[in-house]
């Protein structure tokens, strides 16, 4: 062709308008003698124009022609403009597949299997692969013949002649076939092996289905016999070799490539167990040993090749296991973890590509229509099916899925099944991931049909499929509970009660009928209440099964829904912000503690919609809060109900906070970072307390003196109050201290600072409906026999007179938290010379602080609890690593300002940077305080009363271990990485503590 120079020839602009991107190149090809008799056929442009990659699919003919025999050049290229089915099926094959281009390449006379189609070609089964592979006697001839079969399926599935239901079906058919044939070339190799054994081969998963993608290992399991009068081990082992080598034909990578993977690991034991089992063997190790994944996998088995018969006993003998697996006993955590999306493992960086595994992907699709087969198969054989599309039309004709939401999960899968089949179609590689670049994306979205702009509707079609299956995922559990009990659709298919409470109790719903009860009164009827709440708990009662207490969840939903349903911003808080509603589900289903807190004041749900509403208020802004509400009280007993309300109320935003940081929420993934949730907590609890105390006294005050009151007055927080480490479920420990005004005497002083405390602690412990501060003062000079307040030069007197070492220890955690601010100060700079001695303890002090603490482990370790789990006094607890920091304050906080602080962690990071202790040691003693911490705050969180020690009700240990981060089933792991923690830390103690070291 010869063209004006500068402009463009006719030919470019064909190919353009085309669909070519590489015009230039695709003129270069054009202009060949290989294509001399084609090159200006308007058909031929018009064919390539239509494939997904025009470009590829040209270089793809232009290989072809140039490795045909000079003789059948012509031959091809006439039919090829002559006859339009080979057109489309070999061009668009080429367009497709760069891998089958290259088959075509290297043995070009395949190209003549697409020629013809008899009817039957149409949808060719097993016998037809059968015949296609039939002359193979090697492992090269079996990769041609296998290639030249999926070249015929890969032309129906471009050209629209199947769906991807029948392609699947095809490509699990051609699979069985190649089964087949290569156990057939492993049995000539071997016939003496094939004389002693029967051997089966059972495909599972995606092949078993018959749902197999274009490259996917292939999951097989074995299973052998002894024939007559051969002995079993004898048979066993030549299975083995048969099998081994089977697997060696079709995986092996050959000068003919490789055809896929025959993966064994579903077998029982995994890689561990051995290859081929006898009958009997796989039934003993089901029955005993596997667990509800191993049957779930079952559910796909299906007789491939190999002996027929001992194939078929196989299936049927594992069918009752497989339709019993929700009877037994772990089923219900089992399906906790399988409904978790599986992406733990999969690169950040590769996320927001996986079809399978992410968010929204395939893997949601069956593993959801996997569990509903498992729930409600046992009674209805109509589901009995291995293949997910059929599976979920069966769901919905009996009423176990809607049938919207199972057109939506179907058309949803069958697009991103084709997806995954067009790309792995392109280079016939095994990958799940969506490709980066423009034209692998342009390629893609042309192959589906999209012409326009196909990267952007592509991209466009996927994430909202993606979208459809991720919010349908968790609905399709619990949206036909909902229509069992509502009942507002009278034609449509719908649970029994039977069949909702079997649901239910898979999905770990204790109460099965009380549950449903629930869901009656929250979703019956016709008003736009009920409405509402139809439209959120499918996606609430999902969250509240991910917890360990749905129960508790959906009671307390409904509670709550009782208490403001009435109320027009509730339910419009719930369906509109959206963490709102699964938050709420999170505190709801965690414990004890949040919810009752809750239910005080329901209208504190806001905080859960708040952006902002988490996060814990600053002392600072609950001082100005609660004071300015105690100056408007009329008296001083609803001043601190207004006040006791408020610290209610900060209580559920810590709770609140705490819960939804520990467990995590779809978009926001669980805290990491433990300690800082711990510290977090801690101050959160300490400064609300402090501005308690602060708002008693001051309505306290008011009552009997109004403004000022005769005597200066101070409230030092000390333990936990004042180390900024309160848990739930601690007392508030102070002293209380004065100093009499100018022209007052020490005996009106005393007398108002006495009836202070006593009014304070008197207020502070009324019976509301509010949660009671509990003021301990027991740690005040001479304990309970002293008086509850002194004077500063009462406490300085006795502190030079009659301190002991403990009570020297003691004060390392004073701090004031309410009243007279310079008091404050002046108690602290009374106090430091006693907390952090100049150089350091004496020898006799080090060793009375010892027996002190081995006194205390031997008499107040609390009768019959378990020493090793005892977070406050047990090995490696709470007491273990405090003294051991508190020793070193002592010893070094007179030379080392970092030591001077009340808080246990900034201490213990500060002896570590004066290198006091070893960073390891410091790590360790760090760890088993924050795990101690966090297990008495669960405590608290789940029972909504404090403890020391892990619970006993097997639930409340299971919620312990939630909060924790221990996935359902794992509360052995979490005793026992508790035990192995703190074991490690009791170990740094007697080195550090009881030791030599000092």
């Amino acid at each position: 062709m010869t063209t004006v120079p500068g402009r463009r020839s006719s030919t470019f602009t064909r190919l353009l308008r085309h669909g070519f991107i590489d015009p230039s190149a695709a003129e270069q090809l054009l202009d060949l003698n290989a294509l001399a008799s084609v090159r200006s056929d308007p058909v031929l442009l018009e064919a390539l124009g239509a494939t997904a990659d025009p470009d590829l699919a040209l270089r793809g003919l232009v290989r072809i022609v140039e490795a045909e025999a000079e003789g059948e050049r012509q031959v091809l290229l006439d039919t090829l403009v002559t006859a339009k089915p080979l057109r489309d099926r070999l061009l668009g094959v080429l367009g497709a597949s760069e891998a089958l281009g290259d088959h075509l390449a290297r043995h070009p006379r395949d190209w003549q299997a697409l020629v013809t189609y008899e009817a039957v070609d149409l949808h060719p089964g097993v016998a037809e692969f059968e015949r296609g592979l039939a002359g193979a006697v090697d492992p090269d001839s079996l990769r041609v013949a296998y290639r030249r079969c999926l070249l015929t399926l890969a032309a129906r599935d471009v050209c629209g002649t199947t769906d991807l239901a029948q392609t699947a079906a095809e490509l699990a058919d051609l699979a069985t076939a190649t089964l087949r044939a290569a156990l057939a070339i492993a049995r000539t190799a071997a016939p003496e092996d094939a004389a002693q054994c029967r051997l089966a081969v059972v495909a599972m998963g995606k092949c078993g289905g018959r749902e197999l993608n274009y490259v996917s290992d292939v999951d097989v399991i074995f299973v052998g016999e002894a024939r007559d009068g051969v002995d079993e081990t004898k048979a066993m082992q030549a299975a083995t070799r048969l099998a081994a080598h089977m697997m060696r034909i079709c995986s092996e990578t050959t000068v003919e490539g490789t055809i896929w993977e025959v993966d064994a690991n579903l077998r029982p034991e995994g890689r561990n167990g051995p290859l081929v089992r006898t009958l009997s063997s796989h039934l003993a190790y089901y029955q005993r040993w596997a667990k509800t994944w191993e049957f779930q996998a079952l559910l796909k088995a299906r007789a491939v090749a190999g002996d027929p018969e001992l194939g078929a006993e196989y299936v049927e003998a594992v069918s009752p296991l497989v339709w019993g697996a929700a009877d037994r006993e772990n089923f219900v955590p089992d399906v906790q973890k399988m409904r978790r999306r599986v992406v733990d493992n999969i690169p950040a960086d590769r996320i927001e590509r996986e079809l399978k595994l992410g968010p929204g992907g395939l893997r949601d699709v069956e593993f959801a229509v996997q569990l509903l087969q498992l729930v409600h198969g046992r009674s209805d054989a109509s589901l009995h099916s291995g293949s997910t599309l059929k599976a979920l039309r069966a769901l919905a004709e009996g009423g176990y899925v809607g049938r919207a939401d199972a057109a939506q999960l179907d058309e949803a899968y069958r697009f991103l099944r084709s997806m995954e089949h067009r790309i792995q179609l392109y280079r016939l590689r095994r990958t799940h991931l969506v490709p980066e670049g423009e034209a692998d994306l342009r390629r893609l979205g042309r192959s589906l049909g999209m012409r326009t702009d196909p990267v952007t509707e592509l991209n466009k079609a996927w994430k909202r499929h993606a979208s459809v299956v991720r919010r349908l995922h968790e609905k399709i559990f619990y949206r036909p509970l909902l229509d069992a009990v509502a009942q507002l659709a009278p034609a449509e298919s719908r649970l029994s009660a039977k069949a909702a409470a079997i649901r239910l109790e898979a999905l770990g719903y204790a109460d099965p009928a009380a549950a449903l009860r629930h869901l009656e009164a929250l979703s019956s009827g016709v008003t736009r209440k009920a409405a509402i709440q139809r439209t959120l708990l499918p996606v609430l009662l999902g969250w509240f099964a991910d917890s360990a207490d749905p129960d508790a969840g959906l009671l307390g939903f409904r509670k709550v829904s009782d208490a403001l349903g009435k109320t027009p911003w509730y339910l419009r808080l719930l369906r509109d912000e959206g963490a709102a509603a699964e938050n709420l589900a999170r505190v709801l289903s965690a414990g004890r503690l949040a919810p009752d807190l809750l239910m005080r004041a329901p209208e504190a749900v806001t905080i859960l919609g708040d952006p902002e509403g988490l996060t814990p208020r600053t002392r600072a802004h609950l001082e100005q809060e609660i004071l300015a509400a105690v100056g408007r009280a009329g008296d001083a007993e609803s001043a601190v109900a207004v006040v006791r309300g408020v610290r209610r109320r900060e209580l559920f935003r810590t709770t609140a906070a705490d819960l939804i940081d520990s467990y995590g929420t779809e978009d926001n993934p669980a805290e990491q970072d433990h300690g800082a949730l711990v510290d977090r907590v801690g101050s959160a609890v300490s400064d609300l307390n402090a501005a308690t105390v602060a708002g008693a006294l001051r309505a306290a005050v008011r009552a009997r003196w109004g403004d000022t009151l005769p005597t200066r007055f101070a409230v030092i927080g000390m333990g936990r109050f004042g180390g900024h480490e309160l848990s739930y479920g601690s007392d508030a420990d102070v002293l209380f201290v004065h100093r009499p005004r100018e022209g007052v005497s020490d005996e009106e002083a005393a007398r108002a600072a006495g009836t202070v405390v006593g009014e304070m602690r008197r207020l502070l412990q009324l019976p509301t409906a509010d949660p009671p501060l509990l003021i301990d003062a027991d740690l005040r000079p001479e304990g309970k026999s002293g008086p509850l307040v002194r004077t500063l030069k009462s406490y300085e007197a006795y502190y030079r007179r009659w301190s002991l070492v403990w009570e020297s220890q003691a004060l390392l955690r004073a701090e004031p938290v309410a009243g007279d601010e310079d008091l404050g100060r002046d108690f602290i700079e009374l106090i430091d010379p006693l907390r952090y001695p100049m150089e350091g303890l004496g020898e006799d002090a080090v060793r009375e602080i010892r027996r002190l603490k081995a006194r205390m482990e031997s008499e107040r370790m609390p009768r019959g609890a378990d020493p090793t789990l005892h977070t406050k006094l047990g090995r490696g607890g709470l007491s273990d690593v405090e003294w051991t920091v508190q020793l070193m304050q002592m010893q070094h906080g007179w030379a080392e300002p970092g030591l001077r602080t009340t808080r246990t962690r900034e201490a213990l990071a500060a002896a570590c940077a004066a290198e006091l202790i070893p960073a390891e040691d410091a790590q360790t003693l760090d760890e088993a305080w924050v795990l101690a911490t966090r297990v008495r705050n669960a405590v608290m969180l789940v029972r909504g009363r404090p403890g020391d020690t892990f619970p006993s009700d097997p639930r409340e240990v299971a919620a312990v271990g939630r909060y924790l981060g221990y996935e359902p089933g794992h509360v052995g792991d979490m005793l026992d990485d508790y035990r192995r923690i703190t074991r490690r830390a009791r170990a740094v103690v007697e080195e550090r503590f009881y030791g030599a070291a000092s």
